[in-house]
């Protein structure tokens, strides 16, 4: 999305920390935009959403999945380049509506 980002993600171990990721990535992302152009890529907070148990997480990547469309910026998920996981197909994803 040209104006913000979704993200979907998992902490695998009790030592995961989500304010810490979301941290870093954004310093590190933003570090690499500022280089060339001097410009900030970031707002100074972020808002998250912790899915509960009975929340489906496929549907939520469906929804992630879906936004480019929404936004009219492409026809169809699978066009949008700035659109990946590295665990669930796009096509798979939408293919489970059921």
């Amino acid at each position: 999305m040209p104006d913000h980002l979704h993200v979907l993600c998992e902490g695998l171990d009790e030592g995961s920390d989500f304010v810490r990721f979301v941290h870093a990535f954004k310093q590190r992302s933003g570090y690499e935009f500022k280089r060339p152009g001097g410009a900030r890529l970031w707002q100074r907070s972020f808002f998250d959403r912790h899915l509960r148990a009975d929340e489906d997480v496929v549907s939520t990547a469906r929804y992630i999945f879906s936004n480019p469309v929404r936004a009219r910026l492409v026809a169809c998920p699978e066009d949008y380049p700035y659109l990946g996981s590295a665990t669930m197909s796009v096509r798979d994803v939408l293919q489970s509506i059921g």
